[in-house]
């Protein structure tokens, strides 16, 4: 009898210097309760990918879950995969430190657990081809993708249950497809479910079932950690796969080894499916939703995933003029590592990790905490360009087109904006390390649509023997959200120029709303390098238009 292989990782990540009670959370209900059930069957074989910041915390920190990974990686049961120490978007980064990434985490693996990975996780699994010559320097053999990449390429679903062979430059990667059908009933669905979800994926010899997918899923996200743990759905679901006649556990690695590829692969430059929805603008992800409910579900999943695509995740850039500028100020730092000290590059490398650039169903960009530690990092690697001399550099440091004026002094950086009205979109304190000017615009999501106008509830019953994912978790709407939805028509920077011939008042500041007759707070202004000025030729709109011109006088003076 031809076995299922089961190829089963889990993924942990949490943000660099994250909140210390949001670890703590993680590691009571999810980290240390998975590997303490785990220990107890070590003949079940998995994989496990853990960001390095997360992993030292584990190692220095926790040294009881530390243990049990030790243990799990000697008798073979957990196999490691790689990915960026700090999880970047690989893509996202300059190649030189893509592979500093990997080789820094393959690096630590190697000291702490004496084995070196040859996968790579795929973080946010965002995809582009232009990584594979730089896994290939960094020797990882294969990486994981969701089967989505492969169905959105065209692709058909009778063909992922094994691994596909992709190059780029003549460089060769594997590349395994997630299931996204396991990663929607584990753990969600009972545990009998889950093992018919898996049996269901043999189709002839040498299948596989493929789940990797995050490890906050068995415990620390909504309904999880009494479902996983207190009802024991995680040891009965291990307990079954193991005593299963028709499923055997292998390791990515190992599989690879014995089986031949399913032939050669090019993907699209994708992510899963609902993070091309959030990097769209909010009406589009509202339009492609109702799309997919036009063509009907059976024809969206079966031939019409080929053609119905949101958007890539550079996106995000775009759609965030905030994650843009801080992007573009890590690629710029990127350009001088060859001068900075060891300390400095781990700033340089903490300020690529993922979390504050985009935004979804988590809060991303939107937390202040997270921008607080990007603008941390970046303005720590600034130090170490101060000196007791003003330094004035224009260029366009966010590659939008438009210059901008940065002045550097050996207490402070200042950003100015030419494209924004001369405004300052950064003022930052060498000493204290902290973005004064770290503000975010207040903008429309897709989401905001069901406080605007709510969804009927529908009395669907939940059986007893599943629970809700994140995805499709119904919440009672607070009516009070409503007035608190505002939206700002222009970038929340400073030394914006409004004009208006009515009275200003905390209140219409709060709600945008008072009446603008000037165009110059968000309309470009000129920059004159030689004088540091900033300068529009703009109006006042009443009756009639009146020509207006604005200057803006950038002069920083030394002080003792």
């Amino acid at each position: 009898m031809h076995k299922v292989s089961l190829l089963f990782g889990v993924h942990m990540h949490q943000p660099v210097d994250n909140f210390g009670e949001a670890v703590d959370e993680a590691i009571e209900k999810c980290y240390k309760p998975f590997f303490e059930t785990m220990a107890n069957y070590p003949q079940f074989k998995f994989s496990v990918h853990c960001s390095g910041w997360l992993l030292d915390q584990i190692v220095t920190k926790h040294p009881d879950i530390f243990k049990n990974m030790q243990k799990l990686t000697r008798c073979g049961s957990i196999e490691w995969i790689s990915a960026g120490y700090y999880e970047p978007i690989l893509s996202s980064i300059p190649s030189n430190d893509r592979v500093n990434q990997i080789n820094k985490l393959n690096k630590y693996i190697k000291k702490r657990f004496d084995v070196k990975p040859k996968g790579l996780w795929l973080t946010e699994r965002v995809w582009e081809s232009s990584i594979v010559p730089d896994l290939d320097k960094a020797d990882i053999d294969f990486a994981l993708v969701d089967d989505y990449h492969f169905l959105s390429s065209g692709f058909d679903k009778s063909q992922m249950d094994g691994y596909f062979e992709t190059e780029e430059s003549g460089k060769k990667l594997a590349l395994f497809p997630i299931s996204g059908a396991l990663r929607y009933a584990l753990p969600f669905f009972s545990v009998e479910k889950a093992i018919d979800a898996i049996e269901n994926c043999k189709k002839e010899e040498d299948s596989t079932a493929i789940i990797f997918d995050d490890a906050e899923k068995f415990g620390l996200w909504p309904e999880t950690y009494e479902w996983v743990y207190e009802k024991g759905w995680l040891k009965d679901f291990v307990g079954a796969v193991i005593k299963n006649k028709k499923i055997k556990t292998e390791h990515f690695g190992d599989f690879k080894k014995k089986t031949k590829s399913k032939g050669i692969a090019y993907l699209n430059n994708t992510s899963y499916f609902e993070m091309g929805e959030w990097s769209l603008r909010e009406y589009q992800t509202i339009a492609i939703e109702e799309l997919k409910k036009r063509v009907g579900f059976e024809y969206f999943e079966n031939i019409g995933i080929a053609f119905i695509k949101g958007g890539i995740w550079k996106n995000f850039f775009v759609k965030y003029e905030e994650s843009n500028y801080l992007h573009k100020r890590m690629l710029y730092m990127s350009k001088f590592q060859d001068k900075m000290s060891k300390k400095s590059l781990e700033l340089l490398y903490a300020l690529q990790t993922n979390d504050v650039f985009w935004h979804g169903v988590f809060g991303g960009l939107y937390l202040p905490n997270l921008r607080d530690n990007a603008y941390k990092y970046l303005l720590g690697l600034e130090k170490t360009f101060a000196n007791t001399k003003i330094q004035y550099k224009v260029d366009d440091f966010d590659m939008d087109g438009y210059d901008e004026l940065k002045v550097l002094t050996n207490s402070f950086s200042f950003v100015f904006s030419s494209k924004n009205g001369g405004q300052m979109v950064e003022f930052g304190s060498l000493d204290k390390f902290f973005n004064w000017q770290n503000s975010i615009t207040r903008r429309k999501e897709a989401y905001h649509e069901k406080i605007l106008n709510p969804p009927v509830i529908q009395n669907n019953e939940q059986s007893n023997d599943e629970i809700a994912t994140i995805h499709n978790l119904v919440e009672e709407i607070d009516d009070n959200l409503k007035e608190n939805l505002i939206f700002d028509w222009y970038l929340k920077y400073s030394f914006i120029d409004h004009i208006s011939n009515v009275p200003f008042n905390l209140e219409n500041f709060k709600k945008a709303n008072f009446r603008e007759i000037g165009d110059f707070a968000n309309q470009p202004f000129e920059l004159d390098k030689r004088v540091k000025t900033f300068s529009r030729d703009g109006g006042i709109y009443l009756d009639n238009m009146f020509k207006t011109n604005i200057q803006k006088n950038i002069l920083l003076k030394k002080t003792d």
